[in-house]
């Protein structure tokens, strides 16, 4: 079981958890940061060689979470043109297609593994779909999308994955796909998650920011810097706060705060 709920204050920690991240102060060394950096691709490749498609469950709580892909519609079967930036391998994506008959999705992936797993699924069809890989922080999206013809963008569980300096490159690319008065939705880790609490010393690589073994990283928003890094790009803020839910595994007693942030930023 599971217990939701919303809103604008951060999770508050125990004195262990507070105690825990006081001490944690040591940062991977820069040379290590700039080889993770250089191999960020690599490692979300192997990532994917070793897990396949088996990692992540597929999504179904998108269309649930995310009203707008309905509300967006300004009649009933309006064809909606949406963007998933950076896909995996479609858990997210298969799901909403076979959900949504009148969508066509772009989707893009910085691992070229996982872009190939979404062009073998079952699923896939170029006629509702078109899928690339890309580096957001430097591949213009313009090479694969018109300017100003995205209804929705979706990034979920994506920026969490970039360096923090990078993020804003990603939200400007965003920019030049999305239509003017259309939004895009967001939900990644939020600040003290349970995953930000659970690494070991030696795995922090600057403020909020962290390295799994994998070599993967992930960053745990705090709601003010991210509408700071919307809003420098020029969108506006719809809604931003935070989705606490408490775990719970009744078999061995276990309660598991989970955070994320879950917003919706528009363009003018």
């Amino acid at each position: 079981g599971a217990v939701q709920k919303k809103g604008h204050s951060a999770r508050v920690l125990s004195p262990e958890e507070a105690e825990k991240l006081a001490k944690d102060q040591i940062l991977v060394s820069e040379f290590k940061q700039l080889k993770l950096e250089k191999e960020a691709q690599k490692n979300w490749d192997l990532f994917y060689k070793r897990n396949s498609t088996n990692f992540f469950k597929d999504r179904h709580w998108t269309t649930r979470e995310f009203q707008e892909l309905k509300a967006c519609r300004e009649f009933a079967d309006q064809k909606l043109t949406i963007l998933e930036a950076g896909c995996g391998v479609g858990n997210c994506l298969f799901p909403l297609l076979e959900e949504d008959t009148n969508i066509f999705a772009y989707a893009c992936d910085f691992s070229p593994r996982a872009v190939e797993y979404v062009k073998k699924n079952a699923l896939y069809s170029t006629e509702r779909c078109k899928v690339f890989q890309c580096d957001l922080t430097k591949d213009d999206l313009l090479d694969n999308i018109p300017a100003d013809s995205v209804d929705v963008v979706t990034l979920i569980f994506v920026l969490s994955a970039i360096h923090p300096d990078k993020m804003h490159l990603v939200l400007r690319n965003i920019y030049k796909v999305l239509k003017p008065g259309r939004c895009v939705l967001f939900r990644d880790y939020g600040l003290y998650d349970h995953a930000m609490l659970r690494f070991k010393s030696g795995s922090k690589l600057g403020e909020n920011f962290y390295v799994r073994q994998d070599g993967t990283r992930s960053y745990f928003f705090t709601e003010e810097f991210l509408s700071q890094l919307f809003k420098a790009e020029g969108y506006e803020q719809v809604v931003n706060e935070y989705v606490q839910r408490e775990t719970v595994n009744r078999k061995e007693d276990l309660r598991v705060p989970r955070v994320f942030l879950q917003s919706k930023f528009q363009k003018p």
